[in-house]
């Protein structure tokens, strides 16, 4: 069984100092993130998460990438039936491309693109499993150390959310008033909430995705930031359904969310 075209299907952190990044997030989410790259030349790491299965990656960011203004940050993947034919319909519709369709050995064939209003996002149409019946699961609804909400804040939400239904086949489903804010406009993708679109806040300087991954416990979690040398944004606040999110930077200042319970 393979996930359906649309899905979140890998999340990547990009990080100049993934040793920091291991002694950082393990202990906030519970993940293991490999102490050593996959392969020798290659800078990546896997996420372990603790009871079996990867969360995603770790890249390292160099100074190549560095001085092409690339910067610490979370991305997300979305897994697609035809890498090339996707990029072409997203050109079409003003997206932009970031890096070209290229085949990566072992892991199937892949891009990057940024959106109408310049939030980057890959593509991804991986090998298929040795085991017909697997399927990425770094995406869940509802369970810890997997991203459990994709959150997208932009300049222009209806633009967006007529970009992401026509590409993905995602559909907008409710909304939350958010006051002064705008509206929170709620996603879903093969009948499962995904995530959300909201205007972009002043302080932000483009617009961008934000990945919240599923922790536990969302006051152990916020203690294991600030001990960490990571910073709260916001939070930990209420969300409809009881649980709890905030927002934080790691200590590279790559900005990612939360969401769990509180237990206390």
């Amino acid at each position: 069984m393979r996930n359906p075209h649309g899905s979140f299907i890998w999340y990547e952190l990009l990080t100049p100092d993934p040793g920091a990044a291991k002694a950082f997030y393990d202990p906030v989410v519970g993940w293991s993130i490999d102490p050593s790259p996959v392969a020798p030349g290659l800078e990546y790491r896997m996420i372990a998460r603790s009871g079996g299965g990867n969360a995603g990656g770790v890249l390292t960011l160099d100074s190549a990438m560095a001085g092409h203004g690339a910067r610490p940050m979370w991305l997300g993947y979305v897994g697609v039936d035809d890498v090339d034919a996707c990029v072409a319909k997203a050109t079409a519709t003003g997206a932009a491309v970031l890096m070209p369709a290229w085949d990566q050995p072992g892991v199937g064939r892949l891009a990057m693109i940024a959106d109408p209003q310049g939030a980057p996002l890959y593509l991804m149409k991986p090998l298929p499993p040795e085991d017909p019946g697997q399927a990425s699961d770094a995406f869940s609804a509802d369970q810890p150390q997997h991203v459990r909400w994709n959150e997208l804040s932009t300049s222009d939400p209806d633009a967006a959310i007529a970009f992401y239904t026509a590409l993905f086949g995602w559909e907008q489903h409710g909304e939350m008033d958010m006051g002064e804010l705008g509206s929170y406009r709620f996603l879903e993708h093969d009948g499962v909430g995904i995530g959300a679109v909201m205007p972009r806040m002043p302080q932000m300087p483009a617009s961008l995705w934000s990945y919240y991954i599923g922790v536990d416990d969302i006051d152990r979690a916020a203690l294991a930031i600030t001990a960490g040398g990571g910073t709260i944004l916001n939070g930990p606040m209420e969300i409809p359904g009881g649980e709890f999110s905030l927002n934080a930077l790691d200590p590279q200042h790559a900005a990612f969310g939360l969401v769990g319970p509180r237990l206390s």
